[in-house]
């Protein structure tokens, strides 16, 4: 029994480093109006359409993954979370996100040999999720998360990133 307890605490402690390796590099921010009180939020439904870049070669989704409908379903269970329930016809808020990749975005990067900064080919991408009140049509909540983007990830190891970049995002949106 004790073995046991012993490997399941192994494989979580893990799952859990594992985690955080595959996301340490994700930065994430939000920016709330300070006017507003998000307690009287009830309702929510999607402005237009979802929005990220289709990736036809493969490099930064992996190939058979949606990646919208992903962070449309992360983005609908935090809301969700918060007591809010979506409705198209009557909504308090408008939600919309983005992203966008830079293939070609480079950085000075320290050379341990000799600690010489060169320059390397690093590419980057952000994700956006916006709250608009809708009946003022005004932008009430930002969150934004970037992150060095990981080529040729499977779709477990870029559900995880997707998942803690919505999760983190929301936990700065205000009660």
């Amino acid at each position: 029994m004790k073995r046991l307890i012993l490997i399941a605490f192994s494989a979580l402690l893990l799952a859990l480093t594992g985690c955080s390796t595959v996301t340490k590099d994700i930065q994430i921010t939000a920016e709330a109006d300070p006017k507003i009180s998000f307690a009287g939020y009830k309702t929510y439904t999607w402005l237009g359409a979802a929005a990220i870049m289709f990736d036809e070669a493969g490099r930064w989704e992996p190939p058979a993954f949606d990646a919208d409908t992903e962070v449309k379903f992360y983005i609908d269970r935090e809301l969700r979370a918060r007591g809010m329930a979506e409705n198209a016809s009557n909504p308090d808020l408008l939600v919309a996100f983005a992203a966008g990749i830079d293939m070609d975005n480079i950085e000075f990067v320290k050379n341990d040999k000799n600690e010489l900064e060169t320059l390397k080919n690093i590419p980057k991408g952000a994700l956006m999720v916006i709250l608009v009140d809708a009946n003022s049509g005004l932008p009430i909540w930002v969150g934004a998360a970037a992150a060095d983007i990981q080529e040729n990830v499977d779709i477990e190891t870029a559900k995880v990133r997707l998942n803690y970049a919505v999760t983190e995002m929301f936990k700065k949106l205000p009660k």
